[in-house]
This record gives structure tokens, sequence and C-alpha cells, in this order.
């Protein structure tokens, strides 16, 4: 009956990595962080971790600007932005991703458009932000335990990977946001299940199943020694030269080159200068049926997934680096409080999108940094045009890139060690995938871990 009150424990010793609190080294200086914060670990395989996320970016974003009329130029800016100030602040491969249940009820409900869309971002961020300045992010983020975060994780990853799977195997509409029902993926063609497999096999003989992050530090050291012509060395050598290989930057590439192969006309519908910006007008109505379609489920997801679990895992890969419940929750809230008044998708930081950078070769603050410098450079020299060549980028490799993504945060889980642990992830998991609700799958997580600490409690009483 040990293993329910070593739950509590493990909840208890993962405090947050607050500023400050717990180190020995001495401050960095503002100047000396961001520099710190932003340098290139490794050129190649930084740029490689920035394709990461793109699997869960594109498809939504591209969505939505095909069925809604979301500025696509705007959106880059603004995400640009967003993406340079998060590597800047926390020097880690820290996502910015559009918000998936707003974006969920927004292709699935004709009446949620554009003012909807704005008010549920600007609600769900002023909650986040207001938890965030009043320290009870901090507070959420120390009573959850870590089985029901990885429960969280684990439906997350798989919700990806079965999204991802789609992808591959059925044609897509996304100007509707669903696959075309029935209507398998062809096997030959620039978008056909030959070359999302081939993708697939690709980044698997590059990449392997990925990387611990205490494996990767310890390759490191052994590369600075003097033991290359040993067996270790040899295979230390292996290794950094198969990471080296930007394996998603070249399938992004190659989807890109094969998007204007499928549509050479998109190149001349090309427009020079940034999409002009208008301020967002929010009927009365619009607040209503955003905060009620959109907040309302927006909001779990956020509090769980974009700070307690990006939070958590960060400490995790990073254990030197500081993220903290707090500085998650205000810079979140913070940017999207700008970017909705303009017409920029609301968005968030997300696990699932941590992962994915981190499997593809992201270390530090300037893999998402130089996302973001892309993102902004696209907005600012092509704007909304940019659609047209999008549009016509292979579903399946999109696919591909969400996989791998799904699968990384769903790895997450495997540091369950007791029977117990494993059954709340697994209940939290299991309720969250059927209930197609986060925050249901929390509540019966965090009942089922409070049962096992009482039963444990009771028996040792007795």
């Amino acid at each position: 009956m040990t293993s329910a009150p070593a739950m509590a424990t493990t909840a208890l010793s993962d405090p947050e990595a607050l500023s400050g609190e717990g180190g020995t080294k001495q401050p960095l200086s503002l100047l000396e962080r961001a520099r710190d914060n932003l340098s290139f670990r490794s050129a190649w395989s930084e740029l490689n971790g920035a394709m990461g996320d793109l699997g869960t970016y594109i498809p939504i974003v591209l969505s939505l600007a095909l069925s809604r009329h979301l500025d696509l130029g705007t959106t880059l800016i603004f995400t640009g932005i967003y993406n340079a100030v998060t590597g800047l602040v926390y020097g880690v491969p820290m996502p910015v991703q559009p918000m998936k249940a707003i974006a969920a009820t927004a292709l699935s409900d004709p009446s949620f458009d554009i003012p909807e869309i704005m008010a549920a971002g600007i609600l769900t961020a002023a909650f986040v932000l207001l938890l965030g300045v009043t320290r009870l992010m901090k507070l959420v983020y120390w009573l959850v335990p870590l089985p029901v975060v990885r429960g969280i994780q684990l439906a997350q990853g798989l919700n990806f990977a079965m999204a991802a799977v789609k992808y591959i195997r059925y044609e897509q509409d996304l100007g509707k946001g669903k696959s075309a029902v029935g209507k398998l993926r062809p096997w030959a063609g620039l978008d056909g299940l030959v070359l999302a497999i081939a993708a697939v096999c690709f980044i698997v003989l590059v990449n392997g199943a990925g990387q611990d992050h205490v494996q990767g530090a310890q390759e490191e050291e052994d590369g600075e020694g003097n033991n290359s012509r040993s067996s270790g060395g040899w295979r230390s050598w292996r290794r950094r030269w198969a990471s080296a290989i930007p394996s998603a930057v070249i399938v992004f590439v190659l989807g890109v080159v094969f998007a204007i192969i499928r549509h050479p006309a998109a190149l001349r519908e090309l427009r020079a200068g940034p999409s002009r910006m208008r301020v967002v007008h929010i009927s009365r109505e619009a607040w209503k049926q955003g905060f009620i379609k959109g907040a309302v489920p927006q909001i779990p997801l956020s509090v769980l997934n974009s700070v307690v679990a990006v939070c958590k895992l960060t400490r995790e890969l990073f254990p030197e680096k500081e993220a903290s419940a707090t500085s998650v929750s205000v810079t979140m809230g913070a940017m999207n409080l700008v970017g909705c008044w303009f017409g920029a998708m609301p968005c968030c930081h997300g696990a699932g999108g941590l992962a994915g950078q981190y499997k593809f070769g992201g270390r530090s603050g300037a893999c998402v940094a130089a996302l973001g410098g892309l993102k902004l450079a696209l907005g600012l020299v092509l704007g909304s045009s940019v659609l047209r060549v999008l549009a016509s980028f292979p579903v399946g490799l999109l696919g591909v890139l969400l996989l791998f993504a799904g699968v990384e945060l769903a790895i997450a889980a495997r540091d369950m060690s007791s029977k117990a642990e494993a059954f709340v992830m697994l209940v939290c998991t299991a309720v969250s995938l059927v209930g197609s609700s986060a925050a249901l799958g929390f509540l019966c997580g965090m009942v089922a871990h409070g049962l096992l600490l009482l039963r444990a409690w009771t028996v040792s009483s007795m």
C-alpha cells in the first residue's frame, strides 16, 4: 500500500521552477541571459526543431483562413512576434499554437465567425492572465499531481497521433476542417500515401525513437573527450552525424516544392506587402457566444495543457531553465490581449508543440525565435497571399510531422513508476479521449487520485 502515498510525495516534490529558488548559480544580467537563451546549440538541429510544431499550426490556421477568412498575414506577424518573445524569455523551444477548442468550435459551427473567435481568445487570455498575476496558477500547479498531468499529456499525444493518421490515410477538406468521408488517399501522386510513408521512414531512420535529455547531455560530454577512436566515441559520432541531418526541414521544404508543382499559378498570385490590419469589432452577442461556445471549453485546456503540463514537461526536459506557471500564464494572456483585437488567431503554449520541437532537435529559444523570424518575414513580405501556396501543401506530410509530435508527447507518460500512478494516469487519459474533454478527464483523474490516497490513509490507520 505504499504506492498511493508515493503519488502524494511525487506531487509535492515537483515544485515550480521559479526564478532564484533553489539554485546556486550566480544570476546573469539581462543581456547575458538573452544571449544565452537565443544561442544556437546546433544550427541545423535548432532549425530542424522549429519545424516540429508545424503539423499542428498549419492545418488549423489554414482551415480557418479558408473557411472563416482568418487574416493569415496578420496571424503570421503576431505569432512570429510571440515566438521570438517566448524564445527570448524562456530559452527553450516554447511553442506558440492555435487554441484548439476555439478552432474546433469555429470549424464546426458556421455562426461562430471572426468576432466570436477573437472574443473567445480575449476572454480565455484574460482568465489565464488573472490566474497568473494573482499567483493562483502557482497553486494550481502545486495541487495537480503528476499522474494527472501525465494522463492529460498522454491523451493529447494520442489525439495528435490519431489525427495525424487521418491526415495521412484520408484526403482532407481543410476548408471544412475535416476528412473527406470514406475517401482514402491515393497511393501515388505528390500528396499520396507513398510520399507520406517514405517521409515517416526517413524521419525514423534519421531521428530514431528520440533522445532523452540525460542521454543527450552525456553524449555531449563524451564528445568533448579524446575517446573518438573508441567504440563509444564512434557510436557517439554516428549519433551526432545522424542528428545533424535536418529531417523535418527537408520534409517541409519538399512539401513547399510539391505545393508549387501542384499549383504553379500560386506563384503568380503572390502579392508583396503585409495585410492591412484592422481592429475587430466585437458586438455584445459575439462576446456572449464567444464566452459560451469558445472560452468555456478552452479555459480548462489552456490551464491544464498550456500551462501546468508545459511547465512540468519543461522542468523534465530542461531542468536548468526557468518556466514558472506564473510567467507562462502572463505571457500567454498578454500576447492574446494584444493580437486578438487585430484579428490574429488566439494562441497558447502547448506540451505537444514542446515535445515535437524537442523531438526534432530544438534545445534553446533560438529554435522558436528562428521560426518566429520566418513567420514574421512571410507576414510582412507576402501577407495573406501566402495562403495560395500553403493551400496546396501536401497534407500527408503535415500529418507526418504531427504524428511524431504526438508520439513524443505521449512518451512523456513512461515515467509512472507504480501501478497506482499508472491507474490514475490511464483513468484520466481514457475519460479525456472518450469524452473529448480534458476538463472531464482531469476531474476524474483527481477523484481517482484522492480516493487512492484516502484508501491508503484508512488502511494505514487500521
